[in-house]
């Protein structure tokens, strides 16, 4: 479905980062700008399916081997 194109280490950052920024939903109650917090899934989402769409659009990879696969 799609090319996996990120490394692990990419991987493993993204899904912290991505973490981290949703706890900020309940670590921030009182802000009204809180939804804001919930833009993290969408690098704990990358970080998890192995792909970015950014990265195919520019032709990037962090793989280990420096290509794409299936």
């Amino acid at each position: 479905m799609f090319d996996t194109n990120i490394g692990m280490l990419d991987r493993v950052l993204r899904v912290v980062i991505g973490l981290a920024l949703i706890s900020g939903f309940w670590l921030m109650p009182e802000a009204g700008w809180r939804w804001a917090f919930w833009l993290g899934a969408i690098p704990a989402l990358s970080g998890l399916l192995g792909w970015c769409p950014a990265y195919r659009l520019l032709g990037w990879s962090t793989r280990d081997d420096g290509s794409a696969r299936a």
